[in-house]
C-alpha cells in the first residue's frame, strides 16, 4: 500500500487523536522545521512516538527543513493585509528606524532586486501584492489579501532568488535527527543535485546515513533539473502549493503529469501533496474532486500521499486520514484489477 502521510500540529497533538489516525490507515507524519526546531517540537514528537507503539506501527517520522525558501521576518501580531492597503518593504534595518510604519519585513537579497511592478505572492500565494515604488523606500499595494503571520513564505513572480540550500537552522536538525526517530528528510525547493549530496553528506556526518532524502521539486528550475536530482534522491516530492505559484494554476496539472512521468519511466518513487482534502480542514468529509484527485494519484504511480493543514490545524484530522486511506485503497484496487485484466 502507498505511504499515507498528515502532518503534526495542534491539531492532532494528543496521542489519543494520533492512535486513532494511526488506526485509520496513517503510515507516518511529517513535521514543518520551516518555524521551529526539533527541540522545540519534543512534545508533539513524543505523542507521535506513543501512539504509534500503542498500536504497534513503526511509523515514518518526516522532517520538512527550512532549505532555501525565502520568508518575510517575525511580525509582532498578525497582520491584517485589505485590498488596496499600502505597506513598505524593508529590512531589519531599516525597521528599527521606523516602527510606526506598517511593515513586512523581507530578506535583503530580495529587497536588492525589486522593480516597480514586480508581484510578490505570499504564504504560498494565498496573498499577493505589487510593488508601487523601490526608491526612496520599497513600497507595495495589496492586490489579494488576508491575515499575513510571521516567517511565511515569499516568492518574487519571474524572479528566481534563494538562499543557502542548507541553514544553520537545519544543520542543528539534522544533528538531533537520529535521537528523535526522524526516518525521512525533506529537502525544499531542490533545484539541482548537488543540494542532495550536500544534504547527505550532513546526515553522514551525524551517523544518519539510513534517513531517507525527499527532494521537493516547486519551482520549474527543479523541473528542468530533474534528471541531476533523481539520482540524488530516495523519492520526489510533487509539492503543488509552490509549484504552482511558479506558473500560471492551469498548467500545473501538466506539469504534476510530467514529472510523474518522468519518475515512473526512471522507476523513482514520488510522493503527491498540497490541498488534497484542503476543504476538511472546516468540513467532515471532502468533495468529489478531492477523492478524485487522490484515486489519480495513486493510479498514476505515486508511492505517497501526503496532507498538510489538514491534519495539523484543521478540525477533523482522523476523518481526512480515513477519506485519504480508504481513497487510497480504493484506487490501489482498481489497479490490480486492470492488471489482472490485462493479463
Amino acid at each position: 500500500m502507498a505511504e499515507i502521510f498528515g502532518t503534526l500540529g495542534p491539531a492532532c497533538a494528543q496521542a489519543d487523536v494520533l492512535e486513532q489516525m494511526f488506526l485509520e490507515g496513517m503510515t507516518g507524519m511529517r513535521l514543518n522545521l520551516s518555524h521551529s526546531g526539533l527541540k522545540a517540537s519534543e512534545s508533539l514528537i513524543h505523542s507521535f512516538h506513543q501512539a504509534a507503539q500503542r498500536v504497534g506501527v513503526r511509523p515514518e517520522l518526516l522532517i520538512d527543513m527550512q532549505g532555501p525558501e525565502l520568508r518575510i521576518g517575525d511580525l509582532m501580531i498578525p497582520l491584517q493585509l485589505r485590498e488596496g492597503d499600502e505597506i513598505v518593504l524593508a529590512n531589519r534595518e531599516e525597521k528599527k528606524k521606523d516602527a510606526k510604519i506598517q511593515t513586512v519585513l523581507i530578506p535583503e537579497s530580495v529587497l536588492s532586486i525589486l522593480e516597480t511592478g514586480d508581484f510578490i505572492l505570499l504564504d504560498d500565494g494565498s496573498m499577493e501584492l505589487v510593488v508601487t515604488s523601490v526608491q526612496p523606500k520599497a513600497a507595495a499595494k495589496v492586490v489579494r489579501g488576508g491575515i499575513l503571520q510571521k516567517r511565511k513564505s515569499l516568492k518574487v513572480v519571474g524572479k528566481t532568488i534563494s538562499g543557502p540550500a542548507i541553514t544553520d537552522q537545519d544543520r542543528e536538525n539534522i544533528c538531533l535527527a537520529k535521537g528523535y526517530g526522524v526516518t525521512a528528510l525533506m529537502q525544499p525547493f531542490v533545484t539541482n543535485g548537488m543540494q542532495l549530496s550536500e544534504v547527505r553528506r550532513q546526515l553522514a556526518q551525524n551517523h544518519a546515513d539510513d534517513i531517507r532524502v525527499f527532494a521537493k521539486i516547486e519551482n520549474r528550475d527543479g523541473m528542468k533539473q530533474i534528471q541531476t536530482i533523481l539520482p540524488e534522491a530516495d523519492m520526489i516530492v510533487i509539492a503543488r502549493g509552490d509549484l504552482g505559484n511558479d506558473m500560471p494554476l492551469w498548467q500545473l496539472p501538466a506539469a504534476q503529469k510530467t514529472l510523474t512521468d518522468i519518475c515512473r519511466k526512471a522507476g523513482k518513487p514520488f510522493l503527491v501533496v498540497t490541498q488534497m482534502l484542503a476543504s476538511m480542514v472546516n468540513n467532515p468529509y471532502p468533495t468529489r474532486a478531492e477523492v478524485s484527485d487522490i484515486f489519480h494519484a495513486i493510479t498514476d504511480g505515486a508511492s505517497a500521499v501526503m496532507v498538510t493543514n489538514e491534519t495539523a490545524v484543521g478540525n477533523y484530522p482522523v476523518e481526512v486520514i480515513r477519506y485519504l486511506a480508504k481513497t487510497v485503497l480504493e484506487a490501489e484496487r482498481a489497479v490490480h484489477t486492470e492488471a489482472e485484466t490485462s493479463r
